[in-house]
């Protein structure tokens, strides 16, 4: 069984990663043959991040490279698609090349809100429904949480999906023992990208508070020029070798977020990171968060400052309390949010896809 993956990124990139490339030798093992082709790749990645001009240069070959695949789907049993073939072009592009093929969708995020909430009226009005369409024409789509797949079934599509977004355990060392220790300073966690570190002003307040009365420092991964007042901030560059065993490090994991759509969509990747290095988390219950996080058992979840402060002054005067929601955590992703245990859901998805043949319409 022939099947090309159409992902976003290229292994660097992040939500390709997880949802895709890390789920290939798997699915190979299992008799699948498995072509990916990035739109765009790690040099883009790279230049983007930077603030580089040549990530143009970058980005139109990956779409030279695309167009030329595009003229060659009916070579495969399934086309697995992330998000869109092109940004900002509209839903013309997918009707006419997917249609002679069965085409999986996924989505980890609502990018669906990145066009019917756009402030150019011009971009609103030509593809506020491209996603709408793209998951109407697909014969599965996998959604990263709840609520993409409430808007997909919205969307008319014939075939949903919520398959969240996983690690492989295996890379995740347990420290069983490790939040027992009364540690000073104590290490809050917080992993992303130098687009996502905005988050962190949304408590920005809420750690100067707790730096007044704690000696505590907030470990940045993969941030760039992160400041913030009254906090002693560390910021480690990311690294795929080293994230698991940084985050290991550390004593508590967060997650800050607005309430907001495209927050909403996010599938709380970093969470399952932390909870899988035993962490005890502290995250806005929004999105995915909902469903990783049982308030009181894992960590905590909250909105206002009061609620954060609250939250992270109990796990850092406890360390018996995390460890305790430490090792609840740990088992959580074990059952629920592990490589292990979604890769052959995954694979038994994408056989029956293509065992009901629905590509052409």
């Amino acid at each position: 069984m022939k099947i090309l993956f159409l992902t976003r990124y290229s292994y660097s990139g992040a939500s390709s990663r997880y949802r895709f490339f890390q789920y290939i030798n798997y699915l190979a093992d299992r008799g699948f043959n498995c072509e990916v082709l990035p739109l765009l790749n790690q040099q883009y990645l790279y230049y983007l991040y930077n603030g580089d001009y040549r990530k143009y240069i970058h980005a139109l070959k990956g779409i030279f490279s695309r167009l030329v695949k595009l003229l060659m789907t009916n070579h495969y049993n399934l086309v697995i698609l992330e998000k869109e073939i092109f940004p900002y072009i509209p839903f013309f592009i997918e009707n006419y090349f997917i249609r002679n093929v069965p085409i999986v969708v996924d989505y980890d995020d609502a990018i669906f809100h990145q066009y019917d909430q756009h402030k150019n009226k011009i971009i609103k009005a030509l593809l506020s429904s491209k996603i709408a369409s793209i998951m109407n024409l697909a014969t599965l789509v996998i959604a990263g949480n709840n609520y993409i797949a409430e808007y997909a079934c919205n969307a008319g599509a014939r075939w949903v999906e919520v398959l969240p977004t996983v690690i492989d355990l295996s890379k995740y060392t347990f420290f069983q023992n490790k939040s027992k220790e009364d540690r000073s300073p104590l290490k809050i966690v917080w992993i992303g990208t130098p687009k996502t570190q905005k988050y962190l002003l949304h408590i920005s307040s809420v750690l100067a508070r707790l730096s007044q009365a704690y000696k505590i420092q907030l470990i940045a991964i993969g941030t760039h020029n992160l400041h913030l007042s009254n906090t002693e901030v560390i910021s480690v560059p990311w690294s795929e070798e080293t994230e698991a065993q940084d985050i290991a490090q550390c004593d508590i994991g967060i997650m800050p977020l607005p309430d907001e759509p495209w927050e909403r969509g996010k599938c709380g990747l970093k969470l399952i990171q932390y909870m899988a290095c035993g962490l005890p988390v502290v995250a806005s219950p929004v999105g995915a968060n909902l469903d990783i996080v049982q308030h009181g058992v894992h960590g905590f979840l909250a909105s206002t400052e009061e609620e954060w402060v609250t939250a992270l002054e109990t796990l850092i005067q406890n360390s018996d309390l995390r460890a305790r929601m430490g090792l609840a955590a740990r088992r959580r992703v074990e059952q629920h949010y592990a490589l292990q245990v979604t890769a052959p859901q995954f694979a038994r998805l994408l056989e029956s896809v293509i065992a009901k043949g629905q590509g052409v319409f």
